[in-house]
C-alpha cells in the first residue's frame, strides 16, 4: 500500500509512490532530510522515508519581479521566502512533513535509477517535527567509520543504505524460511527463553531467580531438549526461529551473546531424510537472494570429517577453492629426501598442495610463504615449481631422486591435475598438525593465485564426527559435539569399542567454509544415553538433577527423531557478501560483549541485589 489515510495530518503518500499519472495533485509526504542542494534560485531536497526517496523543491522568489511561484502577492511571497528560509536552515536528517503539488521533471532532469525520478514534489508548506542535532557520523553515504562509533550510534548507522539492505535481506531471508518450512509441513513454535543451565558447549548466561534465592535460570545455548520433548510429544515436525544465548568470545562469524537460527526437528526420520528435507529450504533461500551467483544443486556433496581433514584441512572447507591436499608421505618414507623420511618414519604425514601458476612467480613470491608459514610457528614451506613438468625447480627438485620427483609428479597429475606452470608446496608434521596447518595453506594459495570462484554459493555435509576426544588439559573423554547425539553403533559401541574410536550420528552443513548448522541424530534410547554420559564420565545422580525433564520423558514412548539448526545471521552474512555478523544484526554487542548504545552489561542497585538474595564479592 503506497497511501495513508487522507486524515493523516503526515502524509498522504509514500516516498516511493509519486508518478507522472499524478501530475497536479496535491499531496503531503513525511520522512528524513537527506540531501540538500541550493541552486541559487532553487532548493532541492531528498525526502526520505522507509520506502523510498522524492525529491522535493522550493522556488526562491524573484525579488525583482521575474518568475514568482507565489501568484504575485507579497503577503505570499514574504511567506514563500520564509519558508524557503526555514528549510534552507534545517540540519540533514530533520524529520518533516512537506505538502504541496506534483509536478513533471525537465527531461534532462530524470532520474532513471529512482522509481520516483520522473517527477518532484513542488513545495508549498513545511511542518516541522522533529530537528536533528549535529550528527556524529553521515548517513547519506556508505563509508568506513570506527565501529565503536557505528555501535553507539546504531540507529544512525542504520539509515545508511548499505545497512538498510542488510537488515531488508535478513528480515525477507527469515520469512522465505518460514514459507518454505510451512509448506514442507513443518509447525512453528515457540520454547522457553529462562530454562535450566545444561552442557551444550559453551557458557550460560545465568538469571538470578527471585522466587527461589540462590537458584538460577540459564537463557538457553539451544532450544535442544524442548525440540526434543516437542517429538517426544507427538508433534513430529518443529520449527523455531530461536534465540539462543551463549557466553562466548565473538569472532567475525559470530556474536557475542545472543544469535538466531532456524531450529527444526523431524521424528520418524533417517539422517538422509533430513538431508534431503532442509536441503531444497537451504538451497531455496540462497537461489531467491543469490543475485546471480551459482548454488549448490541438491543433493549437497558429502564428506565424512576424516575425508574433509585429509583433503581441505578442515572440517568446514570452502570448496570455491580448487585447491586440494594430497598425502605423499608414503612416497618420501625410505627415500633420499632425509628430512621427510626421517619424519614419516616417525609417525609424521607429508601434504602436498597444488598452487595454480605459481611457478612463473619471482623468488619473493615463495620466500614470502616461507616467512609466512615460520610466523604460524612453523619450520618453513618448501615447494617445487614446475615451469614444465619435465623441469622441476626449487629446492626441494633439488634434493630428490628422479624416482621420487616421477611419482610427486604422477600422483598430483591424478588427484590435482598438476600442470606446466603449476608449484607444489608441502607440510611435514603429525597427523592433526598436518591436517590444520595444510588447509590454512591451503586458503593462502586461493587467495595468493587467485583461484577462488567467488560468485558462488558452494554447500556440502560434513559427517561421521568422532563422537568423544580427550580433553588436552584434563586428559578425560568429553563429547566431541551435542551430548544427545546418538553414537554409530548404539548402546553396542559404546559397550564394545575404544571411546574414542566412536562416530557421532552427526553432521553439519557448510557452505563457502561457514559452518551453518551442526545436526544429528538424537540419542533417545535411556539406556544408551546413560552409557553415552557415563563415559563422559556423569553418574545416573548428576544426570537426574541436571536433565530431570529429558529423562521422565525417555521412559514414555520416544520416536527415533533428529534435526539441525541452521545460523540465520551467518546465512544472511553470506547472502549479504558481508565478513562480519555484526553487519546483518540490528542492534548487537561489540566484541567485548558490551551494548555502547544502551549501556549494557551495566551495575545493578543494591536493592535490585537485595530482592534477588545476593551480593557482589
Amino acid at each position: 500500500m503506497s497511501t495513508s489515510s487522507p486524515d493523516n495530518p503526515y502524509r498522504t503518500q509514500r516516498c516511493d509512490a509519486l508518478r507522472l499519472t499524478q501530475t497536479g495533485a496535491k499531496v503531503r509526504l513525511a520522512g528524513w532530510i537527506a540531501r540538500k542542494r541550493d541552486h541559487g534560485n532553487l532548493l532541492f531536497v531528498d525526502l526520505r522515508d522507509h520506502w523510498g526517496v522524492t525529491q522535493c523543491v522550493w522556488e526562491r522568489p524573484d525579488p525583482t519581479g521575474g518568475s514568482d511561484p507565489t501568484g504575485g502577492s507579497d503577503a505570499n511571497r514574504q511567506r514563500h521566502a520564509e519558508l524557503f528560509a526555514e528549510i534552507e536552515g534545517l540540519s540533514l536528517e530533520s524529520v518533516v512533513s512537506l505538502a504541496g503539488s506534483v509536478r513533471a521533471r525537465s527531461p534532462e532532469t530524470v532520474n532513471p535509477r529512482n522509481p520516483t525520478g520522473e517527477v518532484e514534489l513542488e513545495v508549498e508548506k513545511l511542518t516541522l517535527l522533529s530537528r536533528a542535532a549535529p550528527l556524529p557520523m553521515p548517513v547519506h553515504r556508505d563509508a568506513d567509520y570506527p565501529e565503536d562509533l557505528r555501535l553507539q550510534y546504531r540507529f544512525l548507522d542504520l539509515r545508511r543504505e548499505s545497512m538498510r539492505r542488510n537488515i531488508l535481506l535478513r528480515s525477507q531471508v527469515i520469512a522465505s524460511l518460514r514459507r518454505r518450512m510451512t509448506e514442507a509441513d513443518f509447525v512453528e513454535f515457540q520454547t522457553p527463553i529462562l530454562t535450566a543451565s545444561s552442557p551444550e558447549g559453551a557458557r550460560d548466561f545465568l538469571v538470578p531467580s527471585r522466587l527461589h534465592p540462590q537458584q538460577f535460570y540459564a537463557l538457553p545455548q539451544a532450544p535442544q531438549q524442548f525440540k526434543q520433548l516437542l517429538m517426544i510429544a507427538g508433534f513430529e515436525r518443529y520449527f523455531q526461529i530461536a534465540p539462543c544465548f551463549r557466553d562466548e568470545d565473538a569472532r567475525a562469524d559470530r556474536s557475542p551473546g545472543e544469535f538466531y537460527q532456524l531450529d527444526f526437528e523431524m521424528a520418524f526420520a533417517t539422517q538422509d531424510e533430513i538431508m534431503q528435507t532442509i536441503e531444497p529450504v537451504l538451497a531455496g533461500v540462497f537461489e531467491e537472494f543469490a543475485e546471480g551467483a551459482r548454488v549448490t544443486p541438491t543433493p549437497f556433496p558429502r564428506l565424512s570429517y576424516e575425508e574433509a581433514l585429509l583433503r581441505y584441512g578442515s572440517d568446514k572447507p570452502d570448496l570455491r577453492n580448487p585447491i586440494e591436499i594430497v598425502e605423499v608421505g608414503d612416497l618420501f618414507a625410505n627415500s633420499d629426501f632425509a628430512l621427510f623420511a626421517k619424519a614419516v618414519a616417525g609417525g609424521a604425514c607429508v601434504r602436498a598442495l597444488r598452487a595454480p601458476a605459481a611457478a612463473h612467480q619471482p623468488r619473493s613470491f615463495f620466500d614470502k610463504l616461507n616467512a609466512w608459514a615460520r610466523e604460524q610457528g612453523q619450520g618453513g614451506l618448501g615447494y617445487i615449481a614446475y615451469p614444465t613438468l619435465d623441469n622441476p625447480q626449487g629446492p626441494i627438485a633439488r634434493n630428490i631422486s628422479k624416482d621420487l620427483a616421477r611419482g610427486l609428479r604422477e600422483r598430483l597429475a591424478e588427484k590435482q591435475n598438476l600442470a606446466d606452470g603449476d608449484a607444489l608446496f608441502f607440510v611435514c608434521a603429525e597427523k592433526k598438525s598436518a591436517a590444520l596447518f595444510a588447509g590454512k595453506v591451503r586458503e593462502r594459495l586461493a587467495d595468493l593465485c587467485g583461484c577462488r570462484e567467488e560468485n558462488r554459493f558452494a554447500f556440502c555435509w560434513i559427517v561421521d564426527f568422532p563422537f568423544y576426544e580427550r580433553d588436552p588439559e584434563t586428559q578425560r573423554i568429553v563429547f566431541s559435539h551435542n551430548p544427545f547425539s546418538m553414537p554409530q553403533g548404539g548402546l553396542d559401541a559404546l559397550e564394545r569399542l575404544d571411546p574414542l574410536s566412536i562416530t557421532a550420528s552427526q553432521y553439519d552443513i557448510v557452505c563457502n567454509g561457514v559452518e551453518l548448522s551442526s545436526g544429528a541424530l538424537r540419542n533417545f534410547e535411556l539406556a544408551t544415553l546413560e552409557r553415552a554420559f557415563a563415559i563422559a564420565g556423569y553418574t545416573k545422580e548428576e544426570l537426574a538433577t541436571r536433565f530431570p525433564g529429558m529423562l521422565s520423558a525417555l521412559r514414555f514412548g520416544v520416536p527415533p527423531h533428529g534435526g539441525a539448526a541452521p545460523g540465520i545471521e551467518r546465512m544472511v552474512m553470506l547472502l549479504a557478501r558481508e565478513s562480519n555478523i555484526r553487519e546483518v544484526t540490528c542492534f548487537p554487542l561489540n566484541q567485548t560483549g558490551q551494548d555502547s548504545l544502551m549501556g549494557a552489561p551495566a551495575a545493578v542497585s543494591p536493592q535490585q541485589l537485595k530482592d534477588l538474595g545476593l551480593r557482589l564479592a
